[in-house]
């Protein structure tokens, strides 16, 4: 039969009606309670059932199409029995070709059909296909009717078909129907047992899948280098290393720690778990590194946050000619937005595009992400418009980059096309569009858009993106107005709450709610430093000197002291760091020249080394306060400009949160020197340009 054949000639020789029986329950396996489906019962009038059936036609709805039944006088019973074989046949054919097609739902839809014919001897290889059909669509419904057909036709559900229907189970998320079809299979194999614990694993139900694991032990199976993979990642999953290492010392017994997937599931495990020396053993000892172990150790030390040692391992990778892929490619780009390092990313972006992997929609949401993040919007948009297919974190992405940019009327206009493209927004989206909408002072569009969240999309507002109005009400000095929301808040404040309240007093120089956000910092954190700092801001700007004391006695009394700053810049892909007065520099006399021959420039414009009244702080610590000049800020900018030409942009990172005085100094520095000026600190991304910065002076 042509699989071309259109449904409705299949259906030509039958007619319609609307049949209501009461389904039995079916004999299978005596201990499995399997039900096809609900009972309807008897209908109490024939009227009523009419009067349904033609309100459905009337509205467009067909019943399930029905086989028309021959009269004995117009065929034999013999002729009309091998008339039915012979159509079941074809239609079973019309299946599998469907299926080999990708037609999945017109397969479903021929198998409708043949449900309507009682007594239809369909073989394995059909229902074979079919289970593919419904893993592909993923429906619960289609695979109980499947299933229950297979079960009611009396087929010989060997052990293999009876994997493939767990299979189909577990792919489709149905882990509680898959568990109960697992406990009552009369037979199982490795596969059935490596099929469950996947499904357990993949779902997060990480202490059935130990369970399952040890029940294998208990009952002497045979446990594959596929078995140990797998539950290797339930460890990961637990953050269970000493389990983890168990598992490793029972690789090496059963003699398949070489095994590409378990060496792979062990460095990630290790990685995870925090011993990247693990990691690092169990990469070094494979005999055949691929590009999945690769990609694993290199994942393993950007989570870790050693960026540096992501990138060589990247570069080594390079230069053994380990073919690379998409995953590759996504993690060493967000290597490069953490590092701030242009260059790499770009050379990244070429290695994606030589391999093939322009139409890749998780590389491509990681280019989105480095460029919006770094600056470079205008490329983040170019490589947002090219992706073929777009996922709702590819939106979110360069919703972020608007925001940060300082573009809050883009982030929201992209926003909106999102909802007008049909892809719904997740709780990070709606914080995306917040954040932008906080930063650039978009009060009506932000509140109108924190109320849709839960009655207009069904997402209740979480504790980050009750920050972002706190912050929002703090920009417009609306302390009283936040402090209120915080209090209306459905949970227990965060501390992300509380410092956004905190860091509005400190803008505003509000004592005495500042005091209050200050003291619910320091019982939630009692050991953060930054909370103290921010807090002696205000009492510095109150002139609330006894106050200043007593938190500086605090401050000795635990033994806090603030790291020393420091702020680091790539040039021709090198990382030049910089600490206040820093004189290590080989080019130490030409940055002191420069920054001397700026620091003039930006004087003439009225730039004063902290104004009467002004604190540097809150991330300095009393050296760097006695040397504004000299502040590690200054000296990297310094260093960017006597290294580039104009008109090349100047990324920094600094590991604090950037001073008032270094933050006066860098817009003026990028009036005076026609440069912009990307510089990520501890608490957020400013862009500097033409004399203002994308922040709005608040951070």
């Amino acid at each position: 039969m042509d699989i071309s054949l259109p449904l409705e000639e299949i259906q030509r020789i039958y007619r319609f009606a609307c049949s209501l029986t009461k389904f039995q329950r079916i004999n299978f396996i005596p201990k499995i309670p399997i039900f096809v489906d609900f009972s309807l019962g008897k209908s109490k009038s024939r009227a009523s059932l009419s009067q349904c059936r033609c309100s459905l036609l009337d509205h467009g709805l067909k019943p399930r199409p029905m086989l028309k039944v021959l009269r004995t006088e117009e065929k034999g019973t013999g002729d009309c029995l091998e008339e039915t074989r012979l159509r079941t046949s074809d239609f079973c054919g019309q299946i599998k070709k469907l299926v080999v097609s990708g037609r999945y739902k017109e397969a479903i839809d021929v198998f409708e059909v043949l449900e309507c014919e009682r007594n239809v001897g369909i073989k394995s290889d059909t229902y074979d296909a079919l289970i593919t059909a419904c893993i592909c669509l993923r429906s619960a419904r289609i695979v109980k009717r499947v299933f229950c057909h297979m079960v009611d036709s009396g087929t010989d559900l060997d052990v293999y078909m009876m994997n493939k229907a767990l299979d189909m189970h577990v792919k489709c998320g149905m882990m509680n129907d898959a568990l109960h079809l697992f406990d009552y299979m009369p037979e199982r194999n490795l596969v059935s047992w490596n099929t469950i614990i996947g499904g357990l694993v993949d779902c997060g139900d990480f202490d059935e899948a130990f369970r399952l694991f040890l029940n294998m032990l208990d009952h002497n199976l045979v446990i594959g280098s596929r078995t140990i993979a797998l539950i290797v990642k339930a460890s990961c999953g637990l953050s269970l290393i000493s389990q983890g290492e168990q598992l490793h010392a029972f690789a090496l017994k059963m003699d398949v720690s070489d095994d590409i997937f378990v060496s792979c599931s062990l460095i990630d495990m290790y990685s995870k778990c925090g011993s990247l020396v693990g990691a690092r053993l169990v990469f070094d000892s494979m005999p055949e590194k691929t590009t999945v172990g690769w990609n694993s150790i290199i994942a393993g030390y950007a989570l870790h946050g050693y960026s540096e040692e992501a990138l060589s391992m990247y570069y080594e990778m390079q230069d053994l000619g380990i073919q690379m892929d998409h995953f590759t490619y996504s993690i060493v780009l967000r290597v490069c937005t953490r590092l701030g390092s242009l260059e790499h990313g770009k050379q990244a972006h070429a290695g994606l595009v030589r391999n093939g992997f322009t139409s890749d929609i998780v590389a491509n949401t990681a280019l989105v992400d480095f460029y919006s993040k770094w600056g470079r919007i205008e490329e983040a948009r170019n490589v947002f418009e090219k992706m073929p297919k777009k996922n709702v974190l590819s939106w979110n992405s360069l919703i972020f980059g608007y925001g940060t940019r300082g573009c809050g009327i883009e982030a929201v206009e992209l926003f909106e096309r999102m909802i007008r493209e049909r892809t719904t927004p997740s709780h990070v989206t709606f914080l995306a569009v917040l954040s932008a909408c906080c930063n650039s002072r978009l009060s009506n569009q932000g509140w109108h858009i924190f109320k849709a969240m839960s009655r207009k999309y069904g997402i209740k507002p979480r504790a980050m993106h009750y920050t972002c109005m706190v912050e929002l009400l703090g920009r417009e000095g609306l302390l009283n107005e936040a402090y209120e929301l915080i209090q209306e808040a459905p949970f227990e404040p965060t501390v992300n709450m509380w410092a956004a309240l905190l860091t509005a007093c400190r803008i505003h120089n509000n004592f005495v709610l500042g005091k209050l956000a200050a003291e619910k910092l320091y019982g939630m954190e009692p050991e953060k430093l930054s909370n103290y700092i921010v807090l002696l801001n205000i009492y510095n700007a109150a002139g609330k000197s006894d106050e200043v004391a007593k938190v500086v006695h605090t401050l000795s009394r635990k033994g806090l002291r603030m790291s020393q700053a420091c702020t680091w810049i790539e040039i021709k892909k090198e990382q030049h760091c910089f600490f206040t007065n820093d004189r290590s520099h080989p080019e130490t006399k030409l940055i002191y020249s420069k920054l001397n021959e700026i620091m003039a420039q930006i004087q003439e414009l009225g730039y004063d080394h902290i104004p009467k009244g002004r604190n540097m702080l809150p991330d300095v610590d009393e050296d760097e306060q006695s040397r504004p000049a000299l502040h590690s800020e200054k000296l990297a900018i310094a260093f960017g400009l006597i290294s580039t030409t104009t008109p090349m942009p100047l990324q920094l990172v600094q590991n604090h949160r950037i001073c008032g005085d270094c933050h006066d100094a860098i817009k003026l520095i990028s009036l005076v020197s026609r440069r912009e000026i990307i510089f990520r600190d501890g608490s957020r991304f400013h862009r500097f340009k033409d004399g203002a910065c994308s922040c709005g002076d608040y951070w």
